[in-house]
C-alpha cells in the first residue's frame, strides 16, 4: 500500500502527527439496489492506494467465484465480506472502511439498498456528516432513493451528493443525466437536503471518482474525491449550546473527582460557571482534564474530564450546560419515530428510552401521521411497522432536558429499546419549532373549536401579563377575569405563583426553574385555549428565549403580549410577595431586574405603565386591544 506522504519513508514520527491532525469526515454511501455502494467504496480505496496486496490478491480470487464483473476486479467484495451478501450480490450489513489521503481522513459508511435493512441505513448515517446517494443510471430516482433522502435529510445532513452511477452503461449520455437531476430536484425540492452536488460516474470503470473522465467532456465540475476533500464539515457543529452529558463519575482517589463524557455541543472554559441538571445546582469549573494533558479550553465533540470547585451531587445522565443557556425540559416531546422492529409499534406500551448517558422508560402516546415516502404526505395511523416513519408524541417517566434535533443531534435524539428483548426498535428525532405543534384530531360526535366558539362568543386567547415582581401582573390579570366574567364570557387566571404551590413546586426559584414553570405553564395556557377559554396568565417572563418558546407553544396568534413597566423602585416599593425585603437581608442572586437585568419584550402587544394609570384605566386598554383583535 503506497501513500501520498513521503514522510512515511523519512520521518515515521512527522508523518504520524501530520495524520493526527488531519480533519476527520464521516460519510454514507446509500441508494436503491444495485446502484453501486460497495463498488464505488472498493474504486476509492483501490484509486487511492488504501487497499494491501494481499487484500487485493485475495479479491481477485474471489472474484472468480463471487464477483459479478467478469475478469476483472470486483470491488463490491472489499466491503461485502458475509456469505450471505456475496451469494446474493446484495449487502445486508452496515460495512465500515477507512481511509486517508494527504489532505483528510475518511470513515466512510457502506449501507443497504434494500428496503429490509433500512433500519441499517439509518444506523450508518446517524454519526455522518455527508451521504453519497447514488443511483443507477439506467433506472433512475427509485422509492428507496426517496426513503434514503428522506431519511438523511431527517437525520440533518447537511452536505448530500448524488452520484449517477453506472453512465458507462448509458453511453454516458448528457441527457440521461440531466433527466435524472432534474426528476432527483423535483422530488427533494420539498426537503430540507441542505447542499446537492450532482456528479456522473461509472464506478466500476473509475470515471469521476477520484480521476476526472475523459470520456464525459459536457461534465466541468469537480469528481468525488476532490469534494470530499474540500468539503467543509465544521459548519455542521453547534459551538454555541454547551451540552456535556456525564458518562462516568471518575473517582480514583481522595483529591479527585471528575466528571467524564463527550462534549455533546458547545465550547467550555476553565472558571466557567455550570449548572447541573436536573438538580439547577451550579459551580465553576476547576479543570479540564485529558488523558494527555490539563486544557484552558475544550470544544465538541472532544471527550474530556470536568473537575468543579464545588462538592454537588452529579451521576451518570446528569446534564452540564451553561446557565445562561439551558435546554429545553419536559417528560412529553414531539419526536420522527424511525420504526426498525418487525414488531409493530403498540401506542400506549411502555418502552425503555436511552436519552444523552441516561434511561428512563416511556411510551409513545399518540401517532400524529405517518410519512409517505413516495409522495411525503402525512397520512393518519394508529401504529408503525418496520421501517415506517411517523411523527409521534412521546411520554417519559420523568423529564428530559433536550433541545431540537436540528440544532442538537445529541441531545435531540434518543432509542427506544424493548423491555422484554432489550432489543433496539425505534430511534427518534426531537422536533423543534420547524414541527407543526400537534393539532386535536376532531372525530364525529366531537366538539369543535369553532363550535365552543360560537357558544362562548369569543376567540380563545392568552393574554399574558409580564414584567417584575410588584408591577402588578396578578391584580390586572384577576382584574381582567372580572371584566370578562360580567360580560358573559368564559376566562380563567393561570398565575405563576400558584403554579409554584402546585404543579412547579418541585423547580428551583433559579434561572432553569423559571424557564421550566413557563413552559409548563405555556402548554396548560394551550389546553385551556383548546377548551375554548381565555387565558389571563401572570408571570415575570424574564428571559427572552422563555418568552419566545412560551409563545411558539401556545401559538403567536393565540398569544396577547402586555408589559408591565413601572420603575424597579416602585416594585421595591409594593412588594407585594417580600421577595425584595428578602434579597436585601439574604441576597440569593436569584431575583429578575436586582440580580440581573430584565429582558424588555421588543414585540409586546400593549405596554402598561401600572405607575401613573390605575387598575380601571389598565384593563380598559387591555379591553380595547382585545376588541381590535376581534377577540370579544
Amino acid at each position: 500500500m503506497s501513500h501520498q506522504s513521503e514522510l512515511i519513508s523519512t520521518d515515521i514520527n512527522a508523518y504520524l502527527a501530520q495524520h493526527e491532525r488531519k480533519e476527520l469526515l464521516r460519510l454514507l454511501t446509500c441508494g436503491s439496489v444495485d446502484d453501486g455502494k460497495s463498488t464505488l467504496i472498493g474504486r476509492l480505496l483501490h484509486d487511492t492506494k488504501m487497499i494491501y496486496e494481499d487484500q487485493l490478491a485475495a479479491i481477485k480470487s474471489d472474484s472468480v467465484k463471487s464477483g459479478t464483473t467478469g475478469e476483472t476486479y470486483d470491488l463490491a467484495l472489499v466491503t461485502d465480506g458475509l456469505q450471505a451478501e456475496r451469494e446474493q450480490g446484495i449487502t445486508i450489513d452496515v460495512a465500515y472502511r477507512y481511509f486517508s489521503t494527504a489532505k483528510r481522513k475518511f470513515i466512510i459508511a457502506d449501507t443497504p439498498g434494500h428496503e429490509q435493512y433500512t433500519r441499517n441505513m439509518a444506523t450508518g448515517a446517524s454519526n455522518c456528516e455527508l451521504a453519497i446517494i447514488l443511483i443507477d443510471a439506467r433506472h433512475g430516482v427509485m422509492t428507496q432513493t426517496r426513503r434514503h433522502t428522506f431519511i438523511a435529510s431527517l437525520l440533518g445532513i447537511r452536505n448530500i451528493i448524488v452520484a449517477i452511477n453506472k453512465m458507462d452503461l448509458m453511453n454516458f449520455d448528457q441527457d440521461v443525466f440531466n433527466g435524472i437531476r432534474d426528476d432527483y430536484l423535483r422530488f427533494a425540492s420539498d426537503l430540507d437536503t441542505g447542499e446537492l452536488t450532482f456528479i456522473p460516474m461509472s464506478a466500476l470503470k473509475g470515471d469521476n471518482v477520484v480521476n476526472p473522465s475523459e470520456l464525459m467532456p459536457w461534465y466541468d465540475g469537480p469528481t468525488l474525491m476532490a469534494i470530499l476533500e474540500t468539503v467543509k464539515v465544521t459548519a455542521n457543529k453547534n459551538f454555541d449550546d454547551f451540552r456535556f452529558p456525564v458518562q462516568y463519575v471518575n473517582r480514583p482517589n481522595l483529591n479527585f473527582r471528575g466528571y467524564c463524557g463527550t462534549i455533546a455541543s458547545g465550547i467550555v472554559r476553565k472558571g466557567d460557571v455550570l449548572t447541573v441538571l436536573p438538580s439547577g445546582k451550579s459551580s465553576k469549573v476547576k479543570s479540564i482534564v485529558t488523558q494527555d494533558e490539563e486544557l484552558e479550553l475544550a470544544h465538541t465533540p472532544m471527550a474530556v474530564t470536568l473537575t468543579l470547585e464545588d462538592e454537588i451531587d452529579i451521576s451518570r445522565g446528569d446534564l452540564l450546560t451553561h446557565g445562561s443557556n439551558i435546554p429545553e425540559s419536559s417528560d412529553t416531546v414531539m419526536a420522527t419515530i424511525v420504526w426498525m422492529s418487525e414488531a409493530v409499534m403498540q401506542p400506549g406500551k411502555l418502552y425503555d428510552f436511552k436519552h444523552t448517558t441516561r434511561s428512563l422508560s416511556g411510551s409513545i402516546s399518540q401517532i400524529e401521521h405517518k410519512i409517505d415516502i413516495n409522495t411525503l404526505d402525512r397520512i393518519p395511523a394508529e401504529s408503525l411497522q418496520l421501517n415506517e416513519i411517523g411523527l409521534c408524541e412521546v411520554s417519559f417517566s420523568r423529564p428530559v432536558h433536550f433541545d431540537p434535533y436540528k440544532r442538537n443531534s445529541s441531545t435531540g435524539s434518543f432509542i427506544i429499546i424493548d423491555r422484554l428483548t432489550n432489543v433496539t426498535v425505534g430511534a427518534g428525532m426531537i422536533a423543534g419549532d420547524e414541527q407543526p405543534v400537534r393539532k386535536s384530531v376532531t372525530h364525529k360526535g366531537h366538539v369543535t373549536p369553532e363550535e365552543r366558539a360560537s357558544r362562548y362568543g369569543q376567540q380563545p386567547v392568552t393574554v399574558m401579563f409580564i414584567g417584575l415582581s410588584g408591577a402588578g401582573k396578578s391584580t390586572l390579570a384577576h382584574a381582567l377575569e372580572r371584566r370578562l366574567f360580567e360580560m358573559g364570557k368564559v376566562a380563567t387566571v393561570l398565575d405563576g405563583k400558584h403554579m409554584r404551590q402546585g404543579i412547579s413546586r418541585d423547580l428551583p426559584h433559579d434561572a432553569a426553574g423559571r424557564a421550566e414553570n413557563l413552559r409548563r405553564s405555556a402548554y396548560i395556557a394551550r389546553y385551556l385555549n383548546d377548551s375554548g377559554l381565555i387565558c389571563c396568565a401572570a408571570f415575570v417572563a424574564a428571559s427572552a428565549e422563555a418568552r419566545d418558546h412560551t409563545i411558539s407553544v401556545i401559538g403567536r396568534d393565540n398569544c396577547i403580549v402586555v408589559y408591565l413597566n413601572p420603575p424597579l423602585e416602585v416594585c421595591k416599593a409594593r412588594d407585594p410577595s417580600g421577595l425584595y425585603a428578602a434579597e436585601a437581608l439574604q441576597p440569593s442572586g436569584n431575583v429578575p431586574g436586582v440580580s440581573f437585568d430584565y429582558e424588555v419584550p421588543q414585540l409586546a402587544d400593549l405596554i402598561l405603565p401600572t405607575h401613573e394609570h390605575d387598575v380601571e384605566e389598565c384593563i380598559a386598554r387591555v379591553m380595547n386591544l382585545l376588541r381590535e383583535k376581534l377577540v370579544i
